[in-house]
């Protein structure tokens, strides 16, 4: 074989490698474009918190004398719900517990027109005993909700005591905030649920339906 065609034998040689390289390197660029194979299962991501205009998060909880509690139930037997995150040593709930029966005078203006109205403690720690003795000595006279795992409270976004929220008959959230406008210790303003109960009884468009809850701090369960 003469120069020129070991020259020309080379050159193909080469030519050809080069080709085989590019066609693997564009193999492994597709390759890296497709998605790859894992194990894991993609979980949904979970909604932590509510507004005005959601619907509730249903939940089933037992209450301070043992009794079961259904969201689903009530609203199906077309009742208003009101919820109040609760915890017997937070002294803004003392405040409107005893000190001036917020929550009891509220209450009694709207039982008996078709409204329920649930304490919930989402405390870590909470016991059912705990809030029994609480519910006696502050005389409240609706269920005390034990949530010791605090999944309901945080499907709501609850995160102080006492937060508030009022159920429609459909499911859907009406309110949710504060009981007043008073953040005060020792003073009361006005009452954000009374009005809204108000309104909501007589067909009309809440006024005011999304405040921010004041009060001690929810430490939640595992």
């Amino acid at each position: 074989m003469n120069g020129c065609s070991k020259f020309r034998t080379l050159a193909s040689t080469l030519v050809a490698g080069f080709v085989l390289l590019g066609a693997s390197s564009s193999a492994l660029a597709q390759a890296d474009k497709q998605p790859q194979k894992t194990d894991k299962v993609a979980q949904p991501a979970v909604k932590k918190g509510i507004k005005v205009g959601d619907r509730a998060p249903d939940f089933t909880l037992t209450d301070s004398t043992g009794k079961s509690v259904s969201l689903a139930e009530l609203t199906k037997q077309g009742k208003v719900v009101v919820l109040e995150w609760f915890n017997p040593t937070c002294p803004y709930v003392v405040k409107h517990h005893v000190n001036h029966k917020t929550m009891h005078d509220t209450y009694a203006k709207f039982k008996d027109k078709n409204v329920v109205w649930l304490a919930i403690n989402s405390g870590a720690g909470t016991t059912a005993e705990a809030n029994e003795k609480a519910r006696k000595e502050f005389g409240i006279a609706y269920p005390v909700l034990i949530d010791a795992t605090s999944a309901t409270a945080k499907a709501y976004g609850a995160k102080r005591t006492p937060t508030m929220v009022i159920i429609g008959t459909d499911g859907t959230v009406l309110y949710y905030g504060a009981i007043d406008d008073n953040p005060k210790p020792d003073t009361v303003g006005a009452n954000y649920v009374e009005k809204a109960l108000q309104e909501i009884l007589a067909g009309q468009t809440v006024t005011t339906a999304s405040t921010e809850a004041y009060g001690c701090q929810i430490k939640y369960g595992e």
